[in-house]
């Protein structure tokens, strides 16, 4: 059977039903034809709340409807339908749920009094006044229509509430403790009876609200009024006084702090307001983001408010207030029953996400910040979560967030403590339509500072680095090729102008200046190298040359003198030519006159030695090669005495993203994948343990090898900016020959800078696992060390160039050796033998197979096949190490083809072995084998000095002369 309980149940939901459609019909829908024409924005305003109250309404009788339905089912089949089954029960949070959309949009047409606005055909209220108390008893005849209203609308549903929680908390006693509907009786009981607290407190803040707005003026009420803002608390209610700012009154709203002085109204959103607690108990502090304001509980004249006039000091009161209001506001939604009694935590998180635009003088002036936030400063990302962890007071974190101008400027990246910090992309709009200059940088504290790519709008590109907003350090500047007078820049900047050692061409003139500079000018010691392929050498001020120096020709003259500020000869000098001949005298040059010389021709002195002025090397001694690229080197050694911290990598090691040039229509270019997350080989904490289990000699050559071709490497960042700096000064119109001096030191300084920089790293993981640092190397173990694993790993990255320079400069000595090639492949192999006068009993024969009628005066190239294959192998590497041993192999290969043809082993003294490597070498034809041969002698390890390997190259080079003076004897031959 039914109890009482819910046959009550069942009589409360069909009355508060025909309540419901009577207030509809009476109410609701004359108040909607009543409201006034929506011309206003309040008028239309009013009527959308009206409307919106209205559905609430009719989804509330709905839902009241179908509660009705499940009791009559009920207490028609008490046996067959379970108390389980009533929707009060099982569906209790989607009861309460309308009532509070019915409550909320009643109570938004309470606070801005939209029924006493829409009450317009008074005669037709005054018609409808015993409708009206009807459903509300004890309705004051005298009273005003829109306060009857008011009371109609709300007591049905307050008893309704209230009877609910009754009837439920009764029916609970009935049924046992282990009743299957127990739980969801007092589940529903409790529902509706946090409804009933929830209620009484939403009802006061809309009256409360509502009295407000009379007691300010018009303005601020146009200013302040809104339908969803509830009134908290007021200082005239409980006093307070806040400083600096001295405010004649206090407005916590559920959203917003007001603070009224005189005609100004200072507003701050709760979203970005925290509450820090003073250290007295008298006052706490509220931060916002541009100001700062003291709470305390004293009056203007530094007097206490008397304790006894409230239950708690007014400063704890809004204190509290405020904190809960402002954990309600970052939640999203009220708190339920009561404010401050929610399940969420009653204290607001330190970091938060919002958007705020700044009102006060300075950078950030009128711009939007939008992203995360910490103690009222930008310090997060924009999109990210509103807190990271359930305590973040403590650490700095630094995340993404955006700012936007009026003017169009964007900037979106790292923020700390309010100021621009880590890496972040800024646009900054041109005069002209879609120009603009984009920052691609890392910050520090507010202005540029470390690694940046800068695109502007001239077309100009700039790559490098910052300090203070200004470009320092080392950086690459460069117009492309389209722009009237393109130009490329590469060295050291000193705030924002060049300065030091750096490389400037300019592909308008066809020129390239290498050396100092000072104030964005050619400054010092300087070499200039044309496209002509004319070099000077000199001193540089205000960029012009000044004073003595040197000019080299294409056809190597040599001018030694002084020059004027535009490179023409003037004053006294001396031209030495390709034969010899001098001029020395007084140069000048005049218009139209070209240039004239007064002096003294010599055409008696002996022709020059061809290495003295072809191959002179310019440079060399004037720009130490460990101080050219400090620049470079400096960012990577600040990393590793900082401890490789991650955070750091980028701005002192750079990155690479997409230009943005192809984003210039688009939103894309505030975006900057610079790095792949799911690459782990970036990561410093793999590299540096990588390190320590990688230290044996052949393990580690492959973990550097690893390293050095990995762009995401510290160490493959670094010889790639090498690279950059080499291609800059060596390649183009720097391949000159008088160059390759310059070149060749400078490829061995970046061998050992990456051996210290690999030596540093190390340290560094030794001290991260708490280990032992290693020691000191002494210089000769250093050097061997650089020679044997770093060099023949990255003199590939530069051996083009450096090659090209090889080859300019041992031109002429090449060009006669292919000569001499072509004219010894002419022979056949025993007449080559015996031209070279190799003796005969060291020939191979036996290596010659002859074919019907075939002699062997008639066989070509069989003799010392496999010396030959194995010299031709040279070509094939770049290390020079690996070169040696090619020509040490071919060395055994001739002795092994000699012992062969002897039958027993045997050791060639040098007057055998020249003429037998001299065939070698002209069977492999090898071309540019003195730029090869010199190459090798440079880059070879001092270690090697003395041994093996340089007696055998030796007796290359000897082969290699030989046979440049070839052609001179073969017009001995008869056959010549």
């Amino acid at each position: 059977m039914c109890s009482p309980e819910e046959a009550a149940l069942l009589r409360l939901e069909e009355v508060f039903s025909a309540t419901l459609a009577r207030i509809n019909s009476f109410v609701l829908q004359p108040l909607l034809e009543a409201a006034p024409e929506p011309s206003d924005p309040w008028g239309r305003e009013c009527l959308q709340l009206l409307q919106q109250l209205h559905r609430s309404s009719q989804q509330l009788w709905e839902v009241t409807e179908e509660s009705l339905h499940s009791l009559q089912k009920r207490l028609r089949h008490p046996d067959s339908i379970s108390l389980e089954s009533l929707l009060l029960l099982h569906s209790a949070d989607r009861v309460l749920q309308v009532h509070l959309e019915y409550l909320e949009s009643y109570t938004s047409c309470v606070a801005v009094q939209a029924f006493q606005k829409a009450v317009k055909r008074r005669e037709y209220w005054q018609g409808q006044r015993k409708a009206l108390q009807q459903l509300l008893s004890g309705m004051n005849s005298e009273g005003s229509v829109g306060t009857a209203l008011v009371h109609a609308l709300c007591q049905p549903l307050t008893h309704h509430v209230q009877q609910y929680v009754l009837l439920l908390l009764s029916l609970g006693d009935t049924v046992g403790e282990r009743h299957p509907a127990r739980e969801l009786l007092v589940h529903a009981a409790t529902v509706f009876g946090n409804l009933q607290s929830f209620m009484r407190q939403e009802l006061d803040q809309a009256m409360a609200t509502q009295a407000l707005w009379h007691t300010l003026s018009s303005r601020l009420r146009d200013v302040l009024c809104t339908p969803a803002r509830r009134l908290l608390q007021d200082s005239q209610d409980i006093p307070v006084t806040v400083t600096p700012l001295r405010a004649e009154r206090v407005l916590l709203f559920d959203d917003a702090l007001v603070l009224l002085q005189g005609h100004s109204v200072y507003t701050s959103d709760l979203k970005l307001v925290w509450v820090e607690p003073g250290q007295d108990g008298c006052m706490f502090h509220l931060l916002t983001p541009e100001e700062e304001f003291s709470f305390c509980s004293k009056d203007p004249q530094g007097r206490q408010w008397p304790v006894l006039c409230f239950p708690v000091p007014p400063q704890v009161a809004w204190q509290w207030k405020v904190t809960q209001a402002v954990c309600q506001t970052l939640r999203g939604k009220k708190d339920f029953p009561v404010l401050g009694a929610g399940l969420e935590p009653s204290e607001p998180p330190t970091c938060r996400c919002g958007a705020y635009t700044f009102r006060a003088e300075g950078r950030f002036s009128q711009a939007t910040y939008e992203g995360e936030w910490y103690w009222g400063r930008p310090h997060g990302k924009s999109g990210g979560s509103g807190a990271h962890g359930p305590d973040a007071r403590g650490p700095r974190l630094c995340s993404r967030g955006t700012l936007k101008w009026p003017d169009g400027r964007n900037h979106v990246g790292d923020f700390c403590q309010g100021l621009e910090h880590g890496f972040g992309i800024r646009l900054v709009p041109q005069a002209s339509e879609d120009k603009f200059n984009c920052y691609k940088c890392h910050w520090q504290e507010g202005s540029m500072c470390g690694y940046g790519i800068c695109e502007y709008s001239t077309s100009e590109v700039y790559k490098g680095y910052f300090q203070e907003g200004l470009r320092h350090g080392f950086g690459v500047l460069e117009s492309t090729p389209q722009t009237p007078q393109p130009c490329r820049y590469t060295g050291h900047w000193e705030r924002g102008q060049r300065s030091g050692y750096g490389i400037e061409e300019d592909g308008d003139r066809g020129e390239r200046y290498i050396g100092m500079w000072q104030a964005d000018q050619r400054h010092g010691p300087g070499v200039m190298v044309t496209q002509a392929g004319v070099c000077y050498q000199g001193t540089f001020q205000a960029d012009k040359m000044v004073g003595p120096g040197i000019l080299l020709s294409e056809d190597d003259s040599l001018y030694e003198g002084t020059f004027a500020r535009d490179l023409t000869l003037v004053g006294k000098g001396k031209v030495t030519f390709p034969n010899g001949f001098t001029l020395e005298g007084s140069f000048g040059s005049g218009a139209g006159r070209g240039l004239h010389t007064q002096g003294v021709l010599d055409t008696a002195a002996l022709p020059p030695d061809p290495g003295s002025t072809r191959k002179r090397q310019l440079g060399l001694g004037v720009f130490p090669v460990e101080n050219r690229w400090q620049g470079v080197y400096g960012p990577f050694q600040d990393f590793v005495q900082a401890g490789c911290p991650g955070d750091l990598q980028e701005a002192l090691l750079g990155f690479h993203v997409q230009s943005s040039r192809e984003l210039r229509k688009s939103q894309e270019y505030l975006c900057c994948e610079r790095t792949h997350p799911e690459d782990h080989a970036g990561r410093m904490e793999d590299i540096l343990e990588e390190l320590l289990q990688h230290r044996a000699p052949e393990a580690l050559q492959q973990c550097l090898r690893k390293a050095l071709n990995n762009s995401l490497h510290p160490l493959g960042k670094l010889l790639r900016t090498l690279m950059l700096t080499f291609q800059a000064t060596y390649s183009g119109i720097g391949a000159n020959k008088h160059l390759q001096g310059l070149a060749q030191e400078e490829v061995k300084q970046h061998a050992q800078e990456l051996w210290a920089a690999y030596r540093g790293l190390l340290q560094v993981a030794l001290q991260c696992k708490g280990q032992a640092p290693e020691e000191d190397e002494d210089a000769e173990t250093r050097e061997l060390h650089v020679h044997r694993l770093v060099l023949p790993l990255v003199l590939p990255s530069f051996y083009s160039e450096l090659f090209t320079l090889y080859l300019l400069l041992h031109e002429r000595e090449d060009s006669l050796y292919s000569q001499g090639i072509a004219n010894l492949s002419l022979f056949p192999d025993t007449k080559l033998l015996e031209f070279l006068d190799v003796q005969k009993h060291l020939w191979p024969l036996k290596d010659l197979t002859l074919t019907t009628n075939q002699r062997y005066s008639l066989v070509r190239d069989k003799c010392f096949l496999s010396a030959t294959e194995c010299l031709q192998k040279m070509i094939t590497t770049v290390d020079p190490r690996e070169k040696l041993e090619v020509l040490e192999r071919t060395y055994g290969e001739i002795e092994a083809t000699v012992s062969r043809v002897l039958g027993q082993e045997h050791k060639l003294p040098m007057d055998d072995l020249l003429p037998l490597l001299i065939y070698v070498v002209s069977r492999a034809q090898i071309q540019h084998l003195g730029a090869e041969i010199h190459l090798i002698r440079d880059m070879m390890a001092p270690i090697h000095t003395g041994g093996l390997y340089d007696f055998l190259l030796t007796a290359l080079e000897s082969c290699y002369e030989h046979i440049q003076k070839e052609d001179m004897r073969l017009h001995r031959l008869p056959s010549r």
